[in-house]
């Protein structure tokens, strides 16, 4: 008779979290990503080229609604407004499948970002409905990591090369090329060559960084950390002005 835990060959991987289940955004910037490949190639307007792929990103959205609900948390204006955005990115990704490629692509325009506010949304209710505490395993990242990982699940960080050097560029936070460095390094992310769009009408296609499952992994555990521990992500502000005196008027 084979002893219980025998016959295990091989480590499955544990499930993805309700949190994991809700970063969708980088679902979305694939999607997008696509469309403008096929625009800029001059692909036929029909819904054909794309549908498979809007229906896949409808379907994802929709599991995302159902773990935000098996976790059944308690109702407030942010949850609800976040679950109401959710509803509306399935709707909107699931109506552009029929559409022709400029509308398709002006319908999901906005669902990187749009998907990655719920997600931090859900990730404090589902924090706070568990006393404040996170059991994540800690992956040794600093603000700027945690940061940059934000960026590029946010599909707002591609990089191009030239003459031998390679530049990365950002949309609203900042991320550097050592830092890409560094999340690569860590498994946390890497490049897709060509999957982006070009930066200007004409140009080549940029090299898209993409979050790894890990980066996924990690990126949702700094979702769930305490406020106190993602304050570093929040650009401080400025120093309050201080009054100076009136020179004095001869």
């Amino acid at each position: 008779m084979t002893a219980p835990g025998e016959g295990l060959l091989f480590d499955v991987s544990a499930p993805p979290t309700s949190v994991e289940r809700l970063l969708l955004a980088d679902r979305s910037v694939q999607h997008n990503d696509m469309l403008d490949r096929l625009l800029r190639a001059g692909a036929p307007s029909g819904p054909h080229a794309h549908a498979a792929s809007a229906h896949q990103l409808a379907a994802a959205t929709r599991a995302a609604l159902t773990a935000v609900t098996d976790e059944r948390l308690c109702q407030s204006h942010d949850l609800s407004d976040a679950m109401a955005r959710l509803q509306q990115l399935a709707f909107l990704s699931s109506a552009s499948a029929d559409q022709q490629l400029p509308m398709a692509r002006t319908l999901t325009a906005l669902a990187p970002a749009a998907a990655m506010g719920c997600a931090d949304t859900f990730a404090h209710e589902i924090r706070r409905r568990r006393g404040n505490s996170s059991d994540a395993p800690d992956h040794g990242l600093t603000a700027t990591l945690r940061t940059a990982l934000w960026e590029i699940a946010c599909g707002n960080v591609v990089t191009t090369s030239s003459l031998g050097r390679q530049y990365v560029h950002y949309r609203d936070e900042r991320v550097l090329i050592s830092t890409l460095h560094t999340l690569e390094a860590k498994g946390l992310a890497e490049r897709v060559p060509t999957s982006a769009p070009s930066a200007y009408v004409g140009g080549p296609l940029q090299d898209r960084v993409r979050l790894t499952a890990a980066g996924t992994t990690a990126l949702a555990s700094t979702l769930s950390n305490p406020p106190a521990a993602r304050l570093a992500l929040t650009p401080h502000p400025p120093p309050p002005l201080r009054a100076r005196p009136l020179a004095a008027v001869d």
